[in-house]
């Protein structure tokens, strides 16, 4: 049995990396533009009346602003293919999907679409296994 790697599964693990980095640009793209028009007080977003994680719209502007730029630093880390960024990128998705989540009243399509963009985003690197032959 020899120890060479598989060109085709080597493309496929290389494709879902930059896949996921991708994605993470995107995310993180979006993110700051939501905390754009939160801090500037756009009239997109809908303001609960009752709510248990209600803060004002510029605070979770400065706080997707803020997340946004780490997933973009992050994405292009993925790109230049640190190891250091793939961890994040768990972490970072991950802090996202809550942010997102308890957002959600704020701006429901929006933070359902930057879900959704999270989610795929850890599957695609969970997927990746660079050991693997």
């Amino acid at each position: 049995m020899t120890t060479t790697s598989h060109p085709v599964r080597q493309g496929l693990a290389a494709g879902i990396t930059m896949l996921a980095a991708t994605m993470l640009l995107v995310a993180g793209a979006l993110s700051i533009l939501r905390g754009i028009a939160g801090v500037t007080k756009d009239e997109i977003f809908l303001i609960p009346s009752e709510y248990s994680y209600q803060f004002d719209v510029s605070t979770w502007g400065w706080i997707h602003i803020a997340l946004g730029i780490l997933l973009v630093a992050v994405g292009v880390g993925m790109i230049a293919t640190a190891t250091w960024a793939r961890i994040f990128a768990y972490c970072l998705a991950s802090l996202s999907i809550v942010a997102n989540f308890l957002s959600l009243p704020y701006y429901p399509w929006w933070s359902v679409i930057l879900i959704v963009i999270d989610l795929i985003v850890i599957w695609a690197i969970s997927a990746w296994n660079p050991t693997r032959v």
